[in-house]
């Protein structure tokens, strides 16, 4: 008897539990549907124009792409795109992979906006364009284009000892990074001469603010930068890269040629 009242009353708490916690998800719920009425009435709503599936970066954009969503028009306009725009940007590619249901913008979308004057722009909000010295080989032969990805390695030369004898770290300061220009040519402008370029002493990349400020620094450090050109669909990301120097080179370049020539033979 003692344990079917323990049983019950075990039911009893988990219905009671269960219904308290559907009342507060509700509640929720409604607070938060309450918070958007209040947006939309105060600042009014967008159409625009959104992601129908998953599109991998690259993606040619089709019709059956893209379809519509409403959403609060406050940050929106100007910034997403509406259905007017839906010709501008049939047969263009996406710069990112982008999920359903994602608001398309300008700044998704390889060569921008064509009636945008100026690379400001092409800068997606909360992000920032910061210029750094790069030519030649530093930028894969100057062959770093609008819209390519890339990864900042820097190589730096420190005083050890205090005895005037230099150490030399590389390590990888960025990854994936999109540049936005190379010397002064964007990808608006590279479309309009019709893919001819020239050479450029400057590149510039779209950035955080905090890495904003890490690529500042670096520039005024006693070293170099150097870019790292990556697949277009290459989204990977390497952790614990570690910091380079002469004896780390001596150390794993045996091991490091070896994996290298392995994933030769697995790849054939």
């Amino acid at each position: 008897m003692k344990r079917k009242i323990v049983l019950l009353a075990s039911l009893v708490s988990g219905i009671l539990a269960a219904v308290l916690t559907r009342v507060y998800l509700s509640a929720k719920d409604a607070e938060v549907q309450s918070l958007k009425n209040a947006i939309n009435s105060r600042y009014g709503t967008l159409e625009v124009l959104c992601f129908r599936k998953d599109v991998p970066s690259g993606t040619v954009l089709a019709k059956s792409d893209l379809g519509l969503k409403t959403v609060p028009a406050l940050g929106m306009r100007g910034q997403a795109l509406e259905l007017e725009h839906l010709g501008d940007i049939l047969g263009r590619k996406t710069l990112l992979g982008h999920r359903t249901g994602d608001v398309v913008f300008w700044a998704d979308i390889e060569g921008g906006n064509p009636t945008a004057t100026g690379l400001s722009a092409d800068i997606k909000k909360t992000m920032r364009a910061v210029s750094i010295n790069c030519s030649g080989a530093a930028s894969v032969s100057s062959m770093v284009k609008p819209n390519d990805h890339v990864d900042v390695i820097g190589t730096f030369d420190f005083e050890r000892g205090g005895a005037g004898k230099k150490n030399f770290v590389t390590c990888t300061i960025l990854q994936n990074v999109l540049v936005l220009a190379t010397g002064a040519q964007t990808a608006k402008t590279r479309a309009k001469e019709l893919g001819l370029s020239s050479g450029y002493s400057t590149v510039t990349l779209e950035v955080t603010p905090r890495e904003a400020e890490m690529l500042a620094f670096a520039e005024q450090m006693k070293g170099r930068l150097v870019l790292s050109l990556r697949n277009r669909n290459d989204t990977s990301y390497e952790k614990e890269l570690p910091k380079v120097d002469f004896e780390k080179i001596q150390g794993e370049i045996e091991e490091l040629n070896l994996k290298r020539q392995n994933q030769r033979l697995t790849n054939r």
